[in-house]
């Protein structure tokens, strides 16, 4: 049987024993707030691939790279707020590639430059 990749499915036991952890690590996890796995009405925790996938970059971030669990919750919320922003981005993207096909904004009134790895839209008013 195939799962979601957000559907809750493994147990804490079997998270532990996948990723060579103790359970009272992912107890840790979830204190800090670094990972929230869904529980059942009985309170188990099941955890999803993705918070499995969390886990595993955790686990690198502090294995690896000797980052402690604060510097660990600052990435996290950081990759965050930058992947929401690239979604923005793309959306922005979208819309002016719809502007520009309906030719909603004229194209003498419409600027896009290219200045490092952002796009700047300037629309000119008359």
């Amino acid at each position: 049987m195939i799962h979601q990749y957000d559907e809750p499915v493994y147990l804490i036991s079997i998270v532990a024993k996948i990723l060579d952890i103790h359970p009272q690590t992912l107890r840790q996890y979830e204190r800090e707030n670094l990972v929230s796995p869904s529980r059942t009405n009985g309170r188990i925790r099941l955890y999803s691939q993705r918070d499995i996938d969390r886990i595993k970059l955790i686990l690198r971030m502090t294995r690896e790279l000797g980052v402690n669990l604060a510097g660990v919750d600052i990435i996290l919320r950081l990759k965050e707020n930058v992947d929401e922003m690239e979604q923005e981005i793309s959306e922005l993207r979208q819309e002016v590639t719809r502007a520009h096909s309906t030719r909603s904004v004229s194209p003498n009134k419409s600027l896009v430059t290219k200045k490092s790895i952002y796009e700047m839209i300037i629309f000119e008013s008359k």
